[in-house]
């Protein structure tokens, strides 16, 4: 979608053969692709020096970003190869795998019992349906109708996910020990803030800025991404090492 600037070409690895809003742009795919690797590896190696109540966590967030990395490198190749065109699919491909992992990092951390199941099943279908949703109004034509209208069915979905994390999950995140309630607001944040710029970057297409779209959306992925995990990390980190272990423990 969107191939603004492509040409027949293929792109030339070197920087300056290239219009610099692609060159940016496929560089960004690279840079990606390394980044989300890098963090796979790095969530994986450090999932044994954690407690094993939060094992799963760590997988969960080296599967993201294997995930990604997968698709980033998939990505790279599309864009460099068409010359410019944008592999809108498979980013959405990417999304429907990696954000309902992420949602499910709430509950996971949180540990409530039977009622996380409860929490499972509707983050992760709001975010399915939003996924969906966008994907559907990515491929229609830009301002018609469909696109507007499952563009604004997406964005309602993402508010119901917001609500969920901020409303439901409020109380229990507040009642967290310390270092993992810090943890989990930030995380919260991501999703707030961070998610906020792929409805952005959506309008943006429609401006027709598709080319400065894909650089913001590659530089939120990795942030989204690698750093969600990173934070979770921390608060696990803490809660396996430092003075709220006994809480793990007892609880």
């Amino acid at each position: 979608m969107f191939p603004l600037l492509a040409s027949a070409t293929e792109l030339s690895v070197t920087f300056a053969d290239n219009p610099l809003l692609q060159s940016l742009t496929l560089y960004l795919f690279f840079a990606g692709t390394v980044a989300m690797g890098a963090g796979a590896l790095y969530f994986f190696l450090m999932r044994n020096t954690v407690d094993v109540v939060y094992r799963s966590t760590m997988v969960v967030a080296g599967l993201v970003c294997a995930i990604a990395c997968f698709h980033y490198f998939k990505m790279t190749h599309v864009y460099q190869e068409s010359g410019g065109t944008f592999p809108t699919a498979l980013r959405y491909v990417d999304w429907l795998f990696t954000t309902p992992l992420l949602l499910v990092k709430f509950p996971l951390l949180l540990r409530l019992g039977d009622k996380a199941s409860k929490f499972f099943v509707q983050l992760v279908t709001l975010d399915v349906g939003m996924i969906i949703s966008a994907f559907i109004a990515e491929t229609s034509p830009v301002g018609s109708s469909n696109w507007w209208t499952f563009f604004v069915v997406a964005c309602v979905f993402e508010l119901l996910i917001v609500a969920i994390l901020y409303l439901s999950l409020g109380n229990a995140i507040e009642k967290a020990p310390a270092p993992l309630a810090k943890s989990l607001q930030t995380m919260r944040l991501f999703i707030l803030v961070g998610w906020a710029v792929y409805p952005i970057g959506f309008l943006m297409a429609y401006s027709g800025y598709g080319e400065l779209r894909e650089i913001v959306y590659n530089v939120a992925d990795v942030i989204n991404k690698v750093g969600f995990g990173i934070v979770a990390y921390w608060g696990i980190e803490a809660m396996s090492h430092g003075s709220d272990r006994s809480i793990v423990s007892t609880s």
